[in-house]
């Protein structure tokens, strides 16, 4: 009989498998959100540090609920910092997203700090992604090199050209196109947009070279099928941030005198 494993610690190999993801960042401090969109049948989240104020206190327990609502956690980090990660990997995040990566020596340091074999991450066994000691040393490593997802983000300008070099680094496992900073990039430039998706074909084209999974977050249906066909197959929604204003304004629009 093939043994059954939680949908949260497949995510990586659904990933690498370009199996179809639906997932959304979440910025609000708090564990019912998670449940939800568990209930709901979201396939991933991403506890969104670097633009919300979720400490480790508060990301632990995201990250424990998503894995008990079946939906794997991932983290952004505000920035890279071995330290930061190791934090959410022995919180048992089951990936990482870097912002902000624009050389080949800045993912080879971020795929080193996601990875046990070849890398420089610190060794825990008594943490939830060791489970708390049920593993041996080196079933945990192992388990964890297999299962932890490793995601930099493409999303300043001067990263475009090392875009596929970056996505061949050992350890790196998907490529997220920023096109929000990307477009900040461009300030008032009435071009903004054609640039971005111009970039945003670039960098997929990076990835498809490379042969490594593209991850983006479509604004509409349009644009959701604009990223399918650049080749995305895993898709954040919005934000609960998001959800909130759009549920909170159509029930206005739709209930006020």
């Amino acid at each position: 009989m093939t043994e059954q494993r939680p949908n949260f610690t497949t995510f990586r190999e659904r990933l690498v498998a370009r199996e179809r993801m639906l997932g959304t960042f979440l910025k609000l401090p708090t564990t019912q959100v998670i449940e939800i969109l568990g209930h709901i049948g979201y396939d991933f989240v991403v506890i969104d540090q670097e633009h919300a104020p979720l400490d480790r206190g508060i990301t632990d327990l995201m990250i424990l609920a998503a894995r008990a609502s079946n939906i794997a956690p991932l983290v952004r980090v505000p920035e890279f910092n071995a330290a930061s990660i190791l934090s959410a990997l022995d919180c048992g995040a089951m990936g990482i997203m870097v912002p902000h990566v624009n050389s080949v020596e800045k993912a080879q340091a971020v795929a080193q700090s996601c990875r046990y074999a070849g890398g420089s991450r610190g060794f825990a066994g008594l943490t939830r992604a060791g489970a708390w000691g049920s593993f041996t040393g080196v079933q945990h490593m192992a388990l964890q090199d297999r299962q932890v997802a490793c995601v930099v983000m493409i999303e300043d300008q001067d990263a475009i050209e090392h875009a596929e070099a970056i996505a061949r680094v050992d350890g790196i496992d998907a490529l997220f196109i920023g096109r929000g900073d990307l477009t900040a990039s461009f300030g008032n430039d009435p071009d903004a947009a054609k640039k971005v998706a111009e970039i945003s074909a670039r960098v997929a084209a990076a990835a498809q070279a490379a042969n490594v999974p593209l991850l983006m977050l479509p604004t509409n249906k349009d644009d959701f099928e604009f990223a399918k066909g650049l080749g995305a197959s895993a898709m954040l929604l919005s934000s609960d941030h998001g959800f909130i204003r759009s549920a909170a304004a159509k029930a206005l629009k739709d209930f006020a005198d």
